[in-house]
């Protein structure tokens, strides 16, 4: 058996995200195009989180994958790349969001603090809005609906980091809670080693959750905006998600307990928010 030395599993899959990935809602001619970049996504993702690999060894390999995408490796280690290459070609889709995704993940591998709110969101422009960009240019909407979307990819990515920030750190040493937050607020990446968020944590999280509710106010506009009835409809289902995840954040602490949300609520949000442009 051939062993793939470029890729590294972590066994996270499209069910593991906050999101609907590639559901039935979109246009069935386009589903096989989003699980293949899904699945590239998926595996340079997994280089860059690995805690295995040297810094140095994560970019090494994210840089194949970069050249794989530009048509410059063609080594089957790199079959994902090549893969969305070709799928990006043949949908005429640029392949800058594939590669905006390789430059946040590089700096995953090398960048363990964020400074402040301003830096954490240029992040987020790069490892979350692509994957929306991607999704608007597939269905051929307007670059108009960039903002919107980077605002909901972007809250989706915080929400994300918020949900994980203890794992992150015992596993990565990685922390994305802004750094002069947490000075302001007498707060030490140390109090995320506790079994519960301190007063100074606590208000760290909840100044994150209100970016993020600012992130979402323009968010919700997205739906509204395009044209594609399959794209809005699983939009306003990922707003509803988004919206329901940020209420739980705020009424209970993901250092003392996973915060997400059940199959029921999932299901609820898919539901409430897909129906709403049906017609």
């Amino acid at each position: 058996m051939t062993v793939n030395t470029a890729e590294t599993a972590s066994g996270k899959g499209a069910s593991d995200e906050n999101f609907p990935v590639g559901s039935f809602l979109l246009p069935k001619r386009l589903r096989p195009h989003v699980a293949i970049f899904y699945a590239y996504a998926r595996a340079i993702d997994d280089v860059a989180d690995n805690p295995d690999l040297a810094p140095e060894e994560k970019v090494r390999r994210l840089d194949g994958f970069d050249a794989a995408l530009l048509g410059q490796n063609e080594h089957p280690d790199f079959i994902k790349a090549h893969e969305v290459r070709d799928s990006l070609a043949e949908v005429n889709v640029p392949v800058q969001h594939c590669r905006d995704l390789i430059s946040a993940f590089k700096q995953d591998a090398t960048k363990l603090r964020y400074r402040d709110w301003d830096d954490l969101i240029e992040y987020c422009n790069r490892s979350a809005a692509p994957v929306g960009r991607y999704l608007l240019d597939l269905h051929g909407e307007s670059r108009d609906g960039y903002p919107a979307n980077d605002a909901l990819c972007n809250a989706l990515q915080v929400i994300n980091h918020l949900q994980d920030c203890q794992d992150d750190y015992h596993e990565l040493d990685r922390v994305y809670l802004p750094q002069d937050w947490m000075s302001e607020a007498g707060a030490t990446v140390e109090d995320l080693d506790a079994t519960a968020a301190s007063p100074g944590l606590r208000q760290v999280l909840d100044r994150c959750l209100d970016g993020t509710e600012v992130l979402m106010d323009q968010a919700r506009t997205l739906p509204g905006r395009l044209k594609s009835r399959h794209l809005a409809m699983e939009s306003a289902a990922i707003v509803r998600i988004a919206d329901l995840l940020v209420k739980h954040l705020r009424n209970r602490d993901p250092i003392a307990t996973r915060v997400e949300l059940t199959k029921p609520e999932f299901a609820w949000c898919f539901i409430r928010g897909a129906a709403r442009h049906l017609i």
